[in-house]
């Protein structure tokens, strides 16, 4: 049998406290409460635990509530995914209460948006037409929304005003299921951020690389101006984007505070389904380092933002 130079630690002289001395994250205030069956939802809300994520969420309601209430900015930035799972009569609902200051969305937002009040359907298999080399090539949706936004840019507005314009003269059969159209209606600034080649509409001959730059960096100008309006209480919301609105928010809060406003105290969240690098860093973490609250939720859309809207509604 070996020597070894060491032997096992003697644990006889071990001291202890007693457990009810020592500080705990979790005690029986902060568990969860079972729900009667036909109860409310404000019922079920009250009854989530007290912990981690569930106490998250139910601080970032009360947040956003309070935002509303004050009338400091809400500003909700979308990934297309949102669309592409049913979200948008959801958003639409709380841009009719007073919930949405301002959409931010990226280029592939405003294709779901448009096809879905257009036809009433969206979200095509890129596998099935991606051998044939038919993914993207829609007619109605490389035409049309190139036609929108070249007007649109023509007339002097950017990417989100123009579709949402267009919308409004040609009033589709679905339109009213439409961010971009309800964001016209009810004069609420929906701005879209684009990087050339992304999306389908930059296949097609009618795309204009000059009206696409222009009318995406005219409203980037007007989500810097939002984007200053969160000081002193406001919240941004990231809803599914990865790349995209995560570097362009976190540019313009630098522009904003470069133009003299110290941009504090205000509050972030980022919903997706994985933690990305992006997200968690130019949403969560950067923007409110030293002032303001972030927040971080992983949970599939068509679950976790619907519960977010109910709890904002009937919590």
């Amino acid at each position: 049998m070996p020597d070894y130079p060491v032997k096992p630690l003697d644990l006889t002289g071990l001291k202890t406290y007693p457990l009810k001395s020592r500080r705990s994250k979790v005690g029986v205030d902060e568990l969860a409460g079972i729900s009667q069956p036909g109860g409310s939802f404000k019922d079920f809300w009250d009854k989530l635990p007290r912990v981690l994520a569930a106490q998250d969420l139910r601080e970032l309601v009360e947040r956003v509530q309070k935002a509303r209430s004050a009338k400091h900015a809400l500003l909700w930035g979308m990934g297309a995914h949102v669309i592409k799972v049913g979200l948008s009569p959801l958003i639409i609902h709380l841009m009719h209460e007073g919930y949405v200051d301002g959409l931010v969305l990226n280029g592939a937002g405003i294709i779901h948006d448009f096809e879905m009040a257009l036809v009433g359907q969206t979200s095509e298999e890129v596998e099935e037409g991606l051998g044939s080399g038919e993914f993207g090539m829609a007619e109605e949706t490389g035409h049309l929304l190139n036609r929108a936004i070249t007007e649109g840019v023509e007339r002097g507005t950017g990417l989100g005003e123009a579709v949402g314009a267009f919308l409004d003269q040609h009033k589709p059969q679905f339109m009213k299921k439409s961010l971009l159209w309800t964001g016209y209606q009810l004069s609420i600034p929906v701005t879209v951020h684009v990087a050339i080649g992304t999306d389908i509409i930059h296949m097609h001959p009618q795309a204009s690389g000059g009206a696409i730059g222009e009318g995406s960096h005219r409203d980037f100008r007007l989500l810097a101006s939002m984007v200053g309006l969160l000081h002193g209480g406001g919240v941004y919301l990231n809803l599914g984007s990865a790349v995209i609105l995560p570097e362009v928010f976190l540019k313009a809060v630098s522009v904003v505070r470069n133009l003299g406003n110290p941009l504090t105290d205000f509050s972030t969240a980022n919903f997706d389904f994985i933690r990305q690098y992006r997200p968690r860093k130019n949403v969560v973490e950067r923007p409110v380092t030293g002032s303001g609250r972030g927040f971080d939720f992983v949970g599939h859309h068509e679950i976790l933002i619907p519960l977010l809207v109910a709890a904002l509604l009937d919590s």
